[in-house]
This record gives C-alpha cells, structure tokens and sequence, in this order.
C-alpha cells in the first residue's frame, strides 16, 4: 500500500461530496464498505475520514457515521497559516481578487502598535475584496512593513502576495498569532461587500511573523457571517 493511499481516497470522497454525488445530510458508506471498496485497511479509511473531518466534509457521529455537511459555507483553517488562493483553489470555489487600495503609508498610531513600527518607518497597504461565485464576501486589509517588502505591485496583490514574498523575495513565512471576533459593518464593508443586509462581519485579525520572530504583517480579513465556517483540529495532549 502506497504510503499516501488515505490522501488519494480522501480527494475522490471530497470530490463526490463537492460533485453532489455525495449530498448534504447523506451518510457515506460505512467504514467496513469503504475498506471493501478501496481495498485498503480501516486505518487507511479512518485517515481519509479524519481529513474529511478535518477539512468541514463530514461531521462523525457515533452510531450514525459519517454525515456530509453543506459546502455551500467555504471553509478556512483558522489555525493554519494560507494565503487565499491556495483556500480557494483547495475548495474549489471560483473566486477572484480586486485590489481597491494600493501604496505606501506612514504608520497610524494604531498601526504602530499592532506592527511594532516607529514613525520613520513606511507600511505598505493593500486592501482587496475577494469575489467568490460573483459576490464580493471578503475584505482583507494588509499591513506589510517595507523594511521586509521593499517591493510591491498591484498586479502582485491581484495574484498572491505570499507566493511573491516567498519564492521572489524569499521570506520565510513562520506562524502567526490570531484573534477572531464579530464586528458591527463599517461603512467600508458596506461599500466594498456584498453585506447582504447583515449588520455584522467576522473579524480575523492576523499578526504574522517570519522564520527568526521578526513580525513584518498585520491583517483584518473580514468575512460575511452567512460564507464562511472556521475550522480546526485539535488533538488532547497524553
């Protein structure tokens, strides 16, 4: 058995369920019936199964089994540490970025805070609303000191900043540190999103830092409530 059999199986059951060959509120087959049918052992099954899990497949209940959830609500790994386009293209979703604001800036005192920076220093700001399926449901807003980026462009930002940070300027992009919380709209998300008549948005408020500690980002990334779950996995501690 190859060693990555859990991953193949688990990219045709995902397909399926993003197809509708699987629907929400079907139950997968059972655990014995998918070792039938990939003729593979229930551990390779129960990894496949996890990742489903893991990734807001499937919920596992015990005595009911593996039940499809909505996909419908893309789902961002609040715990990981991935750029927009790799979210997109793992889910599927036909999604397109606009770049509202572009250039550099003085810091705010606000801004100082949250990125360490001094008043010498210059910040790039970039904000950008994500178009998923034809609506706009994301606006990040990003805070890059330009001690680190001394380069940018907007045809960068419609792209992937991190793909450019890190294999044109070779950062290396580390960890970061995360909050999330529910905000009132601004008048800013109203003009830049499709609110949809809500009145709140999803705040995730990230502080990123390079390989030696160093922080060099700050972003919002606000999301519309009805697009998005949040997902993660943990694991309790033996």
């Amino acid at each position: 058995m190859r060693k990555n059999k859990f991953y193949a199986i688990y990219t045709e059951l995902a397909e399926k369920i993003k197809s509708g060959d699987y629907k929400p509120g079907e139950t997968l087959p059972s655990e014995h019936e998918l070792t039938d049918t990939y003729e593979t052992s229930r551990e390779t099954i129960r990894k496949a199964l996890n990742l489903l899990a893991q990734n807001g497949f499937i919920q596992k209940i015990r005595g009911k089994g593996s039940i499809v959830l909505d996909m419908q609500k893309m789902s961002l790994p609040f715990s990981g540490l991935v750029s927009f386009k790799e979210v997109a293209e793992h889910s599927g979703f036909h999604a397109e970025t606009v770049v509202h604001e572009f250039g550099l800036m003085k810091p705010t005192e606000s801004l100082m805070t949250k990125l360490k920076a001094t008043p010498n220093d210059e910040i790039w700001e970039v904000i950008r609303s994500r178009r998923i399926n034809g609506e706009h449901v994301i606006l990040d807003k990003d805070y890059f000191l330009k001690a680190f980026v001394p380069y940018l462009s907007k045809d960068i930002c419609e792209k992937s900043i991190y793909e450019y940070l890190e294999k044109k300027l070779n950062l290396t992009i580390s960890f970061a540190k995360k909050e999330i919380i529910v905000e009132p709209c601004t008048e800013e998300d109203r003009k830049l999103l499709d609110v949809d008549g809500f009145d709140h948005i999803v705040v995730v408020k990230n502080y990123v830092y390079l390989d030696d500690a160093t922080l060099f980002q700050y972003t919002e990334s606000r999301h519309r409530l009805d697009k998005f779950r949040f997902v993660d996995f943990a694991r309790r501690g033996v």
